[in-house]
């Protein structure tokens, strides 16, 4: 029987799996992240149709990841739903199955829907741990390098142009001229390379997660799902659980998340430097209350005395 009694662990288990199963089971991972609240109401034989499958496809596929049998990993996903408060998402989802209004505005309501479910689906995938980590390593690094390729590329050339405007020093490596290797060559391990890739992956940009995990440098990483192979090299993870199988994929979710980031990251710039500035004042208040200078000011007084008087401004 199975040890997995949450959804964020059958993730972690179905992510773990994935390399080493064959092309069927991998097609249900992947549908089972990107859509686990068809998952979790579907019966088996709906849920086969939608992913393409045969039904005793995810009877295997169940058991690879140690169930039973799908209705005991069904289950956890439908404990997972339960959790969640009813959203937009939902209502979406079941305006649209029923028909209502889908053709009075065409691909406007289309998108608007996709987005809407984008967004709800974005609350439940994000945890406010990562954010906290991810705006820790923003926060200290000498400097933020920031890369991403082809659709991907909006939500990168974002966050480069805001993290700059905080005062961050922050570039976007576009790879011009193919000096992409020799840019991320010069990345230390006291900065940190934020990475965006969705499916299907852009291999410059796993390589250069590959390649400053294993120089030291922290990696932030915002792709679209736990099977995404900038997971492993990733310091942080963002998996968005984006859908990969709409012909036009949207990027409201990851611009979204990019804001939340630089927003959050300009409030904890904001606390560091107060807590900064509270400090000098508590500094300069004891010494008036004392009446003497603090160790610095001390030894910065005595080499200002010991200097020759035309060395201090007082030379006739």
């Amino acid at each position: 029987m199975s040890q997995i009694s949450s959804y964020d662990e059958l993730k972690d288990a179905i992510s773990r799996a994935y390399p080493d199963l064959p092309a069927q089971l991998q097609r249900i991972a992947r549908f089972a992240l990107e859509r686990p609240n068809e998952l979790a109401l579907g019966t088996v034989a709906v849920i086969a149709e939608a992913a393409q499958v045969q039904p005793s496809s995810l009877i295997r596929f169940s058991n690879a990841l140690g169930f039973n049998g799908f209705s005991q990993m069904q289950q956890v996903f439908r404990d997972h739903l339960v959790e969640r408060s009813g959203s937009y998402r939902e209502r979406i989802n079941q305006q649209r199955r029923s028909g209502d209004g889908a053709t009075s505005g065409g691909f406007l309501n289309q998108y608007v829907a996709e987005a809407i479910a984008e967004l709800g689906h974005l609350e439940d995938s994000v945890r406010a741990a990562d954010v906290k980590a991810a705006v820790q390593l923003l926060c200290t690094a000498r400097r933020v390098h920031v890369l991403a390729q082809r659709r991907a590329f909006p939500v990168a050339s974002y966050l480069a142009y805001a993290l700059s405007q905080l005062e961050l020093k922050a570039y976007l490596l576009e790879g011009l001229g193919g000096m992409l290797r020799e840019s991320l060559r010069n990345i230390a391990s006291d900065e940190v390379l934020v990475v965006t890739s969705f499916h299907s992956y852009s291999r410059e940009v796993i390589d250069a997660a590959e390649a400053a995990q294993q120089a030291g440098v922290p990696v932030i990483a915002i792709t679209d799902s736990a099977l995404s192979p900038l997971k492993r090299s990733a310091t942080v993870c963002f998996e968005l659980g984006l859908a990969s199988d709409q012909v036009f994929r949207s990027l409201v979710a990851p611009l979204c998340l990019a804001q939340a980031i630089v927003v959050t990251t300009g409030h904890r710039l904001a606390e560091i430097a107060a807590g900064k500035a509270d400090k000098r004042a508590d500094k300069r208040a004891n010494e008036k209350a004392t009446g003497r200078p603090s160790p610095k000011r001390r030894t910065a007084a005595r080499g200002t005395a010991a200097r020759p008087r035309h060395l201090n401004g007082d030379a006739a």
